[in-house]
């Protein structure tokens, strides 16, 4: 799980921002800052109208690089990266190891704004950002840093994948008994958001967690099979497992078959294809859908193994 998520809850391999995305919230986060900026300026103006020049000017560099440049600053340490500006665009700042930036990033971060963004009216900013692969501008070259997307549909949140057809069934003998709970919670997690990723760290990921989870049954992954079509079809199985053992107890309890017998007989296959999870029990033709109990739980539609 640790090389999943990072302990600020950064999921790796998030798309990195591109420049529409970030200029939006760059003119978002400048709009703010310059309207409490100029606030500030007028209030001290009229608060320091018997000073001296010099005193003057003093004040108004030091609210200058107070609310431009320590703000900005203060705020990315303390949100770990999120300004108001990102917040709105779903936007954040991680480490390049995808962990949550601390002061020493926001402080390089915006002493080299000051000159890209502040004095170059952005321009500099916007032509590192389309030149660099990754969208960065220079002060995240400097500061080892990336903003990435980080905001998700709700729609697909949570929708485990069934395996491809030709998978159904295919690792019925495989024994599950030795694989944690923490090893099926992060496959699950994978196959949920394996299409937000990059498709580098997609593959890498599901090949890692293939491994892990071959080595915990004691069988090895088929080589023929992608590494992410085999984590879905594992998971699949152990769905019907978990439907299968809800129908047992089911019918051990005394609940009436689906034809009106004593006794539930239930079409396993079926099951296999139909979705284990679809939240209820239909009823006619033997054919059974019921939800997975396990803490991998979840199934969907339209799966595509990559490779």
């Amino acid at each position: 799980m640790s090389e999943l998520v990072t302990g600020d809850a950064v999921v790796l391999g998030l798309r990195p921002a591109r420049l529409p995305s970030r200029a939006l919230a760059l003119a978002i986060d400048m709009a703010v800052v310059w309207t409490v900026y100029l606030s500030v300026s007028v209030g001290l103006v009229i608060a320091t109208a018997s000073l001296d020049e010099a005193a003057g000017m003093a004040i108004s560099v030091a609210s200058f690089l107070l609310v431009l440049v320590g703000a900005p600053i203060a705020v990315e340490t303390l949100t770990h990266g999120r300004s108001l500006g990102k917040m709105a665009c779903g936007l954040r700042v991680v480490r390049d190891d995808g962990g949550p930036i601390r002061f020493r990033h926001a402080l390089v971060r915006g002493a080299v704004g000051v000159v890209e963004i502040l004095m170059t009216f952005g321009v500099v900013a916007c032509i590192a950002s389309l030149v660099s692969e990754r969208g960065r501008r220079v002060g995240d070259v400097f500061a080892g840093t990336l903003v990435v997307r980080e905001r998700v549909s709700a729609g697909r949140v949570g929708v485990v994948p069934p395996p491809p057809p030709w998978l159904v069934g295919r690792f019925a003998g495989l024994d599950l008994s030795g694989v944690p709970d923490g090893l099926w919670l992060a496959v699950r997690q994978y196959l949920t958001r394996m299409g937000q990723l990059d498709p580098q760290v997609s593959a890498s990921m599901a090949e890692r967690l293939a491994g892990d989870l071959a080595v915990r049954t004691g069988a090895p992954a088929p080589r023929e099979v992608p590494a992410a079509a085999y984590l879905a079809a594992v998971m699949n199985e152990r769905q019907v497992r978990d439907a299968r053992r809800v129908l047992m107890g089911a019918g051990a309890s005394g609940g009436v078959a689906p034809g009106g017998g004593a006794s539930a007989v239930v079409d396993v296959d079926a099951v296999r294809v139909a979705a284990p999870d679809a939240g209820h029990k239909g009823a006619g033709a033997g054919r059974v859908e019921v939800p997975s109990s396990g803490a991998g739980a979840g199934a969907g539609t339209g799966f595509a193994p990559p490779g």
